[in-house]
């Protein structure tokens, strides 16, 4: 199956093509993104986005588009296009598409009247530079290349407005020029392989128009600042790359360049293979730590989402290497917080309560891979640490009780995932013994005695066993209603709304239920929650049902976990399915599976999004690549192989 190639019927088609996006990384922090027909629908849209520490903790747009004109006998093809105000679309260079594909790199074609060109994209790992090659595939007679670049120098969470500070002089580089709009940002080196003629003609771009930005209540407007353009000549069969980094390149290293980059690639040929492209997109490179992003475009490195992700996302495709890295950070920036020292860290909601719960998890999976001795020689004394830091009372969100569970104060703060505010309050205030928080304790306890009696402390196993036990017996008594699980219980009131965070009971290793609750769990979450795209947050017989995710962002702040659909949920029913139904619930996994996969060629091509609306037609929405959801599906392709042999 080629999913990651669209043809000229679907790329014409502006209502088709422009909800269709691709997003490519450069593994440290700076991405490419747009739509497939290059027409920018979101402020965080850009041919090179980048962060820049300096200025702030953001990402920033530096170039925003690249318009591209092809000249034949003096006539003009203008191949870009921009929204602008009243629906009005110009220069509609999407009518000369013919093809597009990104099953190893992003590649346009181009057809104007005998003129064939295609265009591939590639970010150069762990460097803030895009490079762009064209290649003149057919010609019957002499060609022109125009190139006219729009630049923003501006955050993603803000847009650029024509302004008077904006500096438009420029300096000459080899085979291009050098520019900065504002004081604090870099140079932008816009250079070519081949010599070339730039005319300087400064001018403001007004009112072009994002719509996404439109359809989530957020300015959507902005001008954008052209300096001029770049002309040159190309033969039939001739190749022009295009460079724009923030530092100069010699336009002779720039073809090597991009050989070297393409021999990186792997090709996108099946589900496993493009989920595995798409997870180590997650990786940022900063200094000498190593991160994992939650998604893109706006998201940074989350605690929560870091540990949820980041089997998924490493052991499962087989990159140890980024594990022990991200691992490696993840020790020193929790250590620091549970020594209150917070100076040094950049995990954000480190303090999450769940957060050392699903660390604990990590390893426990990694434990799966490689070994449980392995896992106690590498991690086994950072486990018994959190296990003493949490029993010893420390954790400032967490209260271990004398019945053997967590509690949790959420009225005031978020203390799950389920963390959308109104007026700095959560919407979904879960709070007290909280189900998948006291589900991940037991867990953890008996993953922690298991990993000690391997180092040969059998007292302190015996120990973390009999506690166990205790927050078992607790656990059953407080949240099994005789159907299912509350979701939490605080004081005399007990939540029965069905959500998802109860297939956390099921799907983690060590599990407080007996075989028949498992299957009751189960069997409520396939009846009431699931979709092909994965568990809703929140059951349609819940009078609190809000399965759109739509409208401004306190709309959507409201509907975020009553009723979307979160894919992350799927790896955790899948795990949980199959412990219950074993090989007869392959062949139901594997048709879920085709839900998810036919998503891949919708919102972003070739990943996951952030949810789906609860009903049908399961429209994506949110980050438009989420690793939760990228890693929960990676792990359910996992776990049907190892059932399969």
């Amino acid at each position: 199956m080629s999913y990651l190639k669209f043809d000229k019927t679907l790329l014409i088609n502006l209502e088709k093509s422009l909800s269709k996006e691709m997003i490519r990384t450069n593994r440290a922090g700076a991405y490419n993104s747009t739509t497939l027909i290059d027409c920018n629908t979101r402020k965080y849209h850009g041919q090179l986005v980048l962060p820049l520490p300096e200025i702030d903790d953001a990402n920033h747009v530096l170039l925003s588009s690249l318009d591209e004109t092809v000249i034949q006998h003096g006539a003009e093809f203008n191949l870009g296009i921009h929204k602008y105000n009243g629906n009005n679309f110009s220069p509609n260079g999407h009518k000369y598409i013919r093809q597009f594909d990104c099953e190893v790199i992003s590649r346009t074609v181009y057809r104007v009247g005998g003129v064939v060109l295609s265009k591939e994209r590639m970010l150069v790992s762990f460097e803030p530079r895009i490079l762009i090659k064209y290649t003149l595939l057919e010609a019957h007679s002499p060609t022109t290349l125009r190139f006219k670049p729009f630049l923003a120098f501006r955050s993603v969470n803000a847009l650029s407005k024509q302004n008077d500070t904006a500096k438009t002089d420029y300096a000459e580089t080899p085979n291009g020029i050098r520019t900065c709009m504002y004081q604090n940002y870099p140079c932008l080196f816009m250079q070519f392989s081949k010599k070339n003629t730039y005319h300087h003609q400064p001018d403001w771009y007004n009112n072009i128009e994002y719509y996404k930005e439109q359809e989530r209540g957020y300015d959507y407007q902005e001008d954008l600042m052209v300096p001029g353009y770049f002309e040159m000549p190309i033969k039939k069969g001739e190749s022009i790359i295009f460079s724009a980094g923030i530092s100069e390149i010699s336009p002779r290293k720039l073809s090597e360049l991009w050989d070297v980059e393409l021999q990186r690639r792997s090709v996108r040929d099946t589900m496993f293979n493009t989920l595995k492209n798409s997870a180590q997109q997650f990786y940022k490179r900063e200094g000498d730590k190593t991160y994992l992003l939650a998604g893109y475009p706006w998201f940074g490195a989350r605690a929560r989402d870091q540990f949820v992700s980041l089997p998924g996302c490493t052991l499962v495709v087989d990159r140890m290497d980024y594990f022990d890295a991200i691992m490696q950070t993840s020790i020193q920036e929790l250590r620091s917080f549970m020594n209150n020292d917070l100076s040094t860290i950049k995990l954000q909601n480190i303090d999450d309560p769940d957060v050392l719960l699903w660390f604990i998890w990590v390893v426990q999976q990694y434990a799966k891979k490689q070994s449980i001795t392995l896992a106690s020689e590498q991690y086994g004394e950072f486990v018994q640490e959190i296990i003493a830091f949490i029993r010893k009372q420390n954790h400032p969100r967490l209260l271990l009780q004398t019945n053997g569970l967590l509690y949790v104060d959420g009225k005031d703060k978020p203390a799950t995932w389920m963390n959308a505010v109104e007026d700095g309050r959560p919407i979904t205030p879960r709070t007290g013994y909280i189900v998948e928080i006291n589900a991940l304790w037991y867990n953890a306890l008996k993953f922690a005695s298991e990993i000690t009696r391997v180092s040969g402390k059998e007292h302190a196993a015996d120990m973390l066993d009999y506690q166990a036990e205790i927050t078992r017996e607790a656990f059953v008594k407080t949240f099994w209603n005789g159907a299912y699980l509350y979701d939490y219980v605080d004081g005399n009131y007990n939540n029965p709304e069905v959500r998802p965070n109860m297939i956390f009971a099921v799907s983690l290793p060590y599990s407080t239920l007996d075989k028949k609750q498992k299957k009751a769990v189960v069997d409520i979450c396939t009846k009431e929650l699931l979709t092909p795209r994965g568990l809703r947050s929140l059951s349609p017989k819940s009078g609190s049902y809000c399965p759109n995710y739509i409208g401004g962002m306190l709309e959507r702040n409201r509907n975020y976990h009553n009723g979307p659909v979160w894919p992350f949920t799927f790896g955790a029913y899948s795990i949980a399915y199959l412990s219950i139904y074993k090989e007869s619930g392959i062949s139901f996994i594997e048709r879920m599976l085709t839900g998810i996969e036919s998503e891949m060629t919708e919102l972003c091509v070739g990943t996951i999004p952030e949810l789906f609306d609860g009903n049908p037609p399961f429209k994506g929405h949110g980050g438009m690549s989420f690793a939760m959801s990228v890693a929960g599906v990676l792990r359910v392709l996992d776990d049907l192989g190892n059932y399969k042999n």
